[in-house]
Parts: C-alpha cells; structure tokens; sequence
C-alpha cells in the first residue's frame, strides 16, 4: 500500500490547506485463484438426515395450535359514513380490529398481510365496503386474521 497522496491549496493571505486523498487500493483479488472443495459427503447421507429430522417432530415451520376458528363477514359501511375521506383507511383497520376482538374475546389481534393490502388496495380514500375474514385464535388467546377462502 502506497501512502496517502496529499493536495496542497493556497488562498489568499492564507495558510496552505492540505487535503488527503486515500490512496487507489489493488485489487488483489483478480490475480489470485479461487479453488473449490468437493464435498466431503454424498448427498444420499444428507437426504437421509433431513429424513429422520422431519420423523423427530420438528417442523421447519411453527404451526399455530387452532383453538378456534370463525369466518365472519364485516360491514364496513360506517366508515364511509361518519368518516372523513382522508381517514377511511385506517378507520377500517382499526374497526376489522375491534371487530375481531370484541367477537372472539381476545386482547391481542393481529392482521396478516392480505387482510391488510386487501383494505388498503383502493388507497385512503376508498376501502372496501364490507370484507370475509377468517379469525383464528390459538391456545395463548392470540387471533390471527386472514382473508376467507372462498
């Protein structure tokens, strides 16, 4: 590596005002050669290890225990009505919330990403007038909103 290289600038009735420039790194990599290991082992030995894992009981994902589920239908026609243009939006998300939580007895509701691009898909301005969702609670009395399959 080269030392930085400095740039002298003089103004009037001045002292000189140095500058450091880092200086162009080489680019080391390009020369060298990059070598590859094969694999040490087959891949039979590790298709069967992903085999006895999924017959242990662990699952890649976590499922939610359904404790209970409901479809509901939601009228959201209130919002157009006593709410401004600019704030239906959210107004629905807020109302899909209570809804939920009010029917299925729950403190804690969570909305998944389809239920919330689905309210949100016509803008601030103009949300659907009613949605099916489906709720499901889990063991903890956490629900989780989704939309209904139809």
């Amino acid at each position: 590596m080269s030392e930085p290289e400095r740039k002298e600038e003089t103004t009037p009735n001045s002292e000189p005002i140095t500058e450091e420039e880092p200086a162009t790194p080489r680019d080391e990599s390009a020369s060298e050669e990059t070598v590859v290991e094969p694999m040490t082992e087959p891949v039979e030995e590790k298709a069967e290890e992903i085999e006895t894992e999924a017959e242990e009981g662990e699952a890649p994902e976590e499922e939610i225990e359904v404790v209970e589920e409901k479809v509901y239908t939601i009228s959201l026609r209130h919002a157009w009505v006593v709410t401004p243009r600019g704030r239906r939006a959210p107004r629905v998300v807020r109302d899909v919330r209570d809804f939920v939580s009010r029917h299925m007895k729950a403190e804690e509701v969570a909305m998944s990403d389809e239920i919330n691009s689905a309210l949100w898909s016509r803008g601030i301005n103009k949300p659907p007038r009613k949605i099916t969702v489906r709720a499901v609670k889990d063991k903890e009395g956490k629900v989780i909103v989704y939309p209904a399959k139809a």
